[in-house]
């Protein structure tokens, strides 16, 4: 019957019901159910049930873990009186349906600041001294400390949403010792970044400025930074500093911050080579990008390792926004080619993004016909990955060549042929310019190979603009 009803309104007598009986057990009882459900609705993944016991077992303050505290499942289970359940296949803990989620959202006051609660308990546990005793060397079976990853990839989240008194002293405390924190291992685990921590990871691991930073808590980066221990283009083991976290995540409140200090590098890369700017770049924050272009002594061309500049990241991401920012500076490089000797312009028609290549296409510097390494231009790829869009574009110029041929003498029409893209070949037949008898290396026509490969509509457009072709020769006669 569940998972029949869409509308949990009519469901809401049984859940207010239930929730009476919940209140009505012992006081133990009934504090134990509106914890559970209060990390089960607050949390911000779904929590596996080690996870989940574990979290309630933690008494917020208290300086030691006791694992007499952690709960059995099945008592949970029965303390909720229905509303949560477990997940056999994913051993997760979720409600019983939808719709409670629903009611209990419109139960006001009935979870008092979950968000400082939730954040309380993950700090409670890191500041624990089980915790510290740990080695930030390598991170322990994932069964003695089934809370720790949760714990350290989301305390800061919940921080930001809520940063209570308490919230905000057991913060400090774990960030003063951070840098030496197995938390600090398990959260850079758990996030994409351009170093690699496999095996034994060397100091400086992942300092507080840089946790502080990763996370975007204001607040944190301001105090930190008073500290004269905190070095504001330190590197950390990922070869990031913390202007790189804050302009990767997308905190502009920390890049304003952190730009406003005289000593910081705003061009200092990565492990990877990537700029500040380069991570925003690729991650489309607009706002961040703006920031570190006012900075008159930011490069805005500096490529990683992978050849790309921020223009040609964001352009391959297409984040148009970002790309019209960059390209209002006088000096930027637009044509920098990046891996497979790829321009930004080759690279968004390669992926299609329409917007980028109109963006690129209005700069008069641009080059429309650059020839990467596979010998392809903007165009031909364009026209191989079959993006109507950005081919017509293309066909809308003037100092384009529709004919252009590859090494292997297959052109725009060619390689639009191969995989079957009707549209694409559409727009190119509508150029009077365009030759459809134009042969490969092997004197093989558009034609004789669609014709050969069953595509009949393609077959039917080269056909009309032709007259009789012999198929597999390529060769042309005159008549019907």
């Amino acid at each position: 019957m569940l998972k029949s009803i869409k509308d949990g309104a009519e469901l809401g007598g049984a859940y207010g019901a239930t929730l009476e009986r919940i209140k009505a057990q012992d006081e133990e009882k009934a504090r134990m159910a509106m914890a559970a459900l209060t990390w089960v609705c607050h949390s911000e993944r779904p929590l596996q049930v080690d996870e989940l016991c574990y979290a309630l077992a933690v008494e917020i303050g208290e300086t030691d873990f006791d694992h007499e505290n952690i709960p059995w499942m099945g008592t949970l289970l029965d303390c909720c009186q229905g509303l949560i359940a477990v997940d056999a296949e994913a051993s997760t803990v979720r409600l019983i349906h939808y719709t409670v989620q629903e009611y209990l959202s419109t139960q006001s006051g009935l979870f008092s600041k979950p968000h400082s609660i939730l954040a309380e308990t993950c700090l409670t546990y890191l500041n624990s001294q089980q915790l510290k005793n740990l080695t930030p060397h390598s991170l322990p079976d994932n069964r003695s400390t089934p809370f720790l990853k949760y714990s350290s990839r989301y305390w800061g989240i919940h921080t930001n949403r809520d940063p209570s008194v308490n919230v905000r002293a057991l913060a400090l405390r774990l960030l003063d010792q951070y840098e030496d924190h197995i938390s600090a291992v398990s959260l850079l685990e758990q996030v994409p970044h351009p170093g690699d921590i496999g095996g034994i990871p060397t100091s400086p691991l992942f300092s507080g400025l840089h946790c502080a930073s990763f996370f975007g808590i204001v607040e944190f980066v301001t105090i930190l930074l008073k500290d004269e221990g905190y070095k504001i283009n330190q590197q950390d083991c990922t070869g990031s500093t913390p202007l790189a976290w804050a302009a990767r995540n997308g905190h502009q409140g920390v890049v304003k911050i952190l730009l406003e200090q005289s000593n910081v590098d705003p061009n200092f890369p990565d492990a990877y080579d990537r700029t500040p700017l380069g991570c925003a770049a690729i991650q489309g924050h607009e706002g961040i990008v703006r920031l570190l272009l006012e900075g008159e002594n930011v490069d805005p061309n500096r490529q990683d390792k992978d050849g790309h500049g921020p223009l040609g990241s964001a352009a391959i991401c297409g984040h148009d926004g970002v790309v019209r920012l960059l390209l209002e500076r006088a000096d930027i490089n637009p044509n920098c080619p990046g891996s497979y000797g790829r321009t930004p312009l080759g690279n968004a028609a390669i992926y299609g993004h329409e917007v980028v290549v109109k963006l690129l296409l209005e700069r008069g510097d641009v080059d429309p016909n650059w020839v990467d390494f596979g010998g392809l231009t903007p165009l031909e790829w364009a026209a191989f990955k079959g993006h109507e869009g950005v081919v017509k574009l293309f066909l809308e110029r003037g100092d384009v060549d529709p004919n252009r041929p590859d090494k292997n003498g297959l052109t725009p029409l060619w390689l639009s042929t191969v995989l079957g893209h009707e549209g694409v070949v559409k727009l190119l037949l509508e150029r009077e310019d365009v030759d459809p008898d134009r042969s490969n290396i092997r004197g093989r026509t558009p034609l004789s190979y669609a014709a050969s490969m069953g595509h009949e509509g393609i077959a039917q457009l080269l056909g009309a603009r032709k007259s009789v072709e012999t198929p597999d020769a390529g060769t042309k006669t005159e008549g019907g």
